[in-house]
């Protein structure tokens, strides 16, 4: 029979635990005092277990849980993971992968000095929007533009600087929530401008925002549907009419893009995603659009229009607390060189997952099929994103049968690199559209290793 005081007894101090080899490699990674602190719950977990009535736990057993409690700490919060799902812009992964250089450009800032807000030929104090603002204005064709952390804060922004205290007219099929339960609604009371919404969840013309237009009005508002499409029976009115009547009557037209889309999505097959360089062109005052959807580039807000519109919002107090890092500003102006030089297409991971031959999709996926005993079958990849709701397209899927497909798919979350995949039908499969070509073998590897385990 089991006596608890005697069990007691055969538990070792935390000192003793800590003086194993394996715990010893732990302290140098994570420092003594957080190993320390990790033992100690190990083992009021086996006094307690002793108390109901269960033995002590060999010494090797109370090395692998502290051992197993370590791990995630040591390994990280964040991890590298390969995308095995087909969605492009994956919101939980992450968005948008950086392009090879705009990562290398963060990287190069983050690990020394920078002229970030000094002047070299001046000597004095600058501007850190002046590093920007020249590329956004080539590329979109605005007059001025700058960045701030996400697309939330750029529209709340905007909002809290031109229409504050005043109105803000929205269609009501506009007055929309997207991931996370941000709510159009919810920024413009946060921004003190007061909704007004007009014509009908499916169809709203211009005149009811001619209705609705009082001394109060400041902002016309368009706001992209983002990850949602109504079909049917609708109509919208287009940022061309509404900036010419926001023009027409002294007021800001505001076009909320979200998606960020500066080339044309038709070439690759998809229908068409309103672009920024349209939204400028048919003169709207200012667009928001975020830079790590279709973009292509880090997390931002960026944000471009007519100067003096832009300048008030630079001038607001919000802007300082919304405002972009240096790491963030070097990967975001390497992303928009491409654009600038007209390879984005050919550099940037979205566009290149994106405009990706489906033959060439094949052939890695036969590769792929080849190496993991699995077959090649047809399937469907999406943008994601809250970037063109509803498009998908064709794609070839790596099959892989298991008798426990879910259970593998776990492993291969829990793996190093982290594999995130589908299972569909009983079968776990991998689209070759969101994983990089060079990480073809470290995910023939991860599988392999899953399967092992």
């Amino acid at each position: 029979m089991i006596t608890g005081p005697n069990e007691l007894r055969r538990l070792p101090s935390v000192d003793a635990l800590l003086r194993h080899s394996e715990l010893t490699d732990l302290q140098h990674a994570l420092g003594h005092r957080a190993v320390a602190n990790l033992a100690r719950r190990v083992l009021d977990s086996a006094r307690a277990a002793i108390a109901a009535g269960s033995g002590a736990p060999s010494l090797d057993s109370l090395i692998h849980e502290v051992a197993a409690l370590a791990a995630p700490l040591v390994a990280g919060p964040l991890v590298p993971v390969i995308n095995a799902t087909g969605v492009v812009i994956h919101t939980n992964l992450g968005r948008a992968p950086l392009a090879p250089d705009a990562a290398a450009a963060a990287l190069d800032l983050a690990q020394g000095y920078s002229n970030l807000e000094y002047d070299l030929d001046a000597g004095s104090r600058g501007s850190r929007d002046r590093h920007l603002e020249w590329l956004l204005t080539q590329v979109t064709g605005a007059e001025a533009g700058l960045a701030v952390n996400n697309n939330a804060a750029a529209l709340l922004l905007a909002l809290s600087a031109l229409a504050a205290g005043r109105e803000a007219i929205v269609s009501r099929g506009q007055a929309v929530e997207i991931g996370g339960g941000f709510r159009i609604p919810d920024v413009m009371r946060q921004s003190g401008t007061r909704l007004v919404e007009v014509g009908t969840t499916n169809r709203t013309y211009l005149r009811d925002y001619e209705e609705a237009i009082t001394p109060e009005t400041a902002v016309l508002l368009k706001v992209h549907s983002s990850n949602f499409a109504i079909v049917g029976f609708t109509h919208e009115v287009g940022i061309e009419e509404l900036a010419r009547l926001a023009e027409e009557r002294g007021l800001c037209a505001l076009d909320d893009l979200g998606s960020g889309c500066l080339l044309d999505t038709k070439q690759f097959g998809l229908a068409h995603e309103p672009m920024v360089q349209t939204s400028v062109a048919a003169g709207a005052g200012i667009v928001c659009f975020s830079g790590d959807k279709l973009l292509g580039g880090p997390q931002a807000g960026v944000i471009v229009g007519r100067r003096h519109y832009i300048d008030r919002l630079r001038r607001h107090p919000l802007a300082r607390a919304v405002r972009i890092d240096k790491v963030t500003l070097a990967a975001l102006v390497a992303t928009l060189r491409h654009y600038l030089r007209g390879d984005a297409e050919r550099t940037i991971p979205v566009w290149r997952m994106i405009a990706t031959p489906l033959a060439n999709l094949g052939e890695r996926a036969g590769r792929l099929a080849a190496a993991l005993a699995g077959e090649v079958i047809p399937g469907r990849s999406t943008v994601g994103g809250g970037s063109l709701p509803g498009q998908t397209m064709e794609t070839r899927l790596v099959a892989l049968r298991d008798s426990a497909p879910d259970a593998l798919a776990a492993r291969l979350r829990r793996g190093r690199p982290a594999v995130v995949a589908r299972v569909d039908e009983g079968r776990l499969v991998l689209d070759p559209r969101t994983v990089l070509p060079e990480q073809d073998d470290a995910l023939i590897a991860a599988v392999r290793a899953a399967r092992q385990s």
